[in-house]
């Protein structure tokens, strides 16, 4: 996938990932730009990965290179494009979670390693339990609503996180939405 001005967010995240991995560079796409390809309406300034296993950064520097991206500090940039790719250190933790399980994603016939739907529900919940987050709520329900999420899962996740009584608020919103939109359609 050529990189220009007009790729969206998803786009370069994806093809980032996939250059990525033809370089054996075993990367994780988290944050906003997962929130971004998940609901398709979210819009981030940048794609965050995590790296799993040693890369050394003549390695990330020469895959990155290839894409048209060169680093800037601690972020890789691109001439054309307004979003900027950083690596964050790991590992991959969701609040106390660290048994992080990434999945595929893919556009445009390429595919990267990303958090999963569910995931990057709870990622964003956390940041919603821990800071008082209420636009990370918001986004939470609309992944919740917009792809298949394991709600028991955030159940249990969001106990060992001591926020029950923040995850019920979640789920009421996630199910007021639902009756909303099922009493519009009638």
């Amino acid at each position: 996938m050529k990189l220009s001005g007009a790729s969206t967010l998803p786009e370069v995240a994806i093809a980032v990932g996939e250059q990525l991995a033809r370089h054996g560079i075993r990367a994780v796409l988290t944050g906003g730009a997962c929130v971004a390809i998940y609901t398709r309406t979210y819009t981030s300034k940048d794609a965050d990965f995590v790296l799993q296993g040693r890369v050394t950064q003549p390695a990330l520097d020469a895959a990155m290179k290839e894409l048209g991206f060169e680093r800037d500090g601690d972020r890789f940039v691109h001439p054309e494009i307004e979003f900027f790719v950083e690596f964050p250190p790991g590992p991959l933790p969701i609040g106390d979670d660290l048994s992080i399980e990434p999945g595929w994603v893919s556009l445009g016939g390429l595919s990267a390693l990303a958090l999963s739907p569910t995931d990057s529900c709870r990622d964003r919940l956390a940041a919603f339990y821990h800071w008082d987050d209420r636009q990370a709520l918001r986004l939470a329900v609309e992944i919740a609503r917009t792809q298949e999420v394991d709600v028991g899962k955030i159940r249990e996740w969001s106990a060992g996180e001591g926020m029950t009584v923040k995850c019920e608020e979640f789920v009421a919103e996630l199910t007021h939405g639902h009756t909303r939109r099922r009493r519009r359609r009638r």
